[in-house]
């Protein structure tokens, strides 16, 4: 009689490229790497099963890059979310997000924690400085929609390494050498976010 695997860490990123500095966690026991592409929320948004393939995982991390949105933030720093707000709803909070913030710090990688804004579309100039007064560190598109499509009670996190900066936005001249930065940091962070127990 064989036992069925235990329920995987469901490691997620929306592009190729995050799955590629994701992929040694994706070969780590206990570990399920996916990636999602855009995820929507909304009524006419794809059902949650079609990205998380079926899984009900045991805890969900969404990583990939980011863009800060107030100054003082570096292309490659990492942000690990405190909670997650977009235009839906109440921000959906991350109460693990201290450990795995630890965790990442004592790789020697620099490491903070904040809010997170999910946006629809890019978000420039006057749009990101209203986010950085309400206290929001970094910008993306996909985590708060997939957050939101998880299963009641399932432990998530989300982690965002700096691609562009206020002060350098994307599509600028040194978005490709900040890109391959954060690439490099999102693949040493890997084995870390695989580790990851809430």
């Amino acid at each position: 009689m064989t036992t069925a695997p235990p329920d995987p860490l469901l490691l997620a990123c929306a592009l190729g490229a995050e799955r590629g500095a994701l992929r040694p966690a994706g070969r780590m026991p206990g570990v399920r790497l996916l990636r999602t592409g855009m995820v929507r929320s909304g009524p006419d948004a794809p059902s949650a099963g079609n990205w998380r393939g079926g899984v009900r995982p045991r805890a969900f991390l969404f990583a990939g890059f980011g863009a800060a949105v107030g100054p003082g933030i570096r292309p490659g720093e990492i942000v690990v979310a405190t909670q997650v707000r977009d235009t839906l709803g109440e921000p959906v909070q991350l109460p693990g997000a201290g450990r795995l913030a630890d965790a990442l710090s004592h790789t020697g990688m620099t490491v903070r924690s904040g809010p997170l804004y999910t946006a629809d579309r890019i978000v420039r100039g006057a749009e990101r400085a209203a986010l950085h007064a309400d206290g929001v560190l970094c910008v993306d598109m996909e985590t708060s929609a997939a957050l939101r499509e998880l299963p009641e009670g399932v432990p998530a996190a989300a982690v965002r390494v700096i691609v562009d900066t206020p002060e350098q936005e994307l599509l600028r001249p040194g978005t490709l050498v900040h890109g391959l930065r954060a690439w490099r940091i999102l693949r040493a962070a890997a084995p870390v976010l695989a580790a990851w127990r809430p």
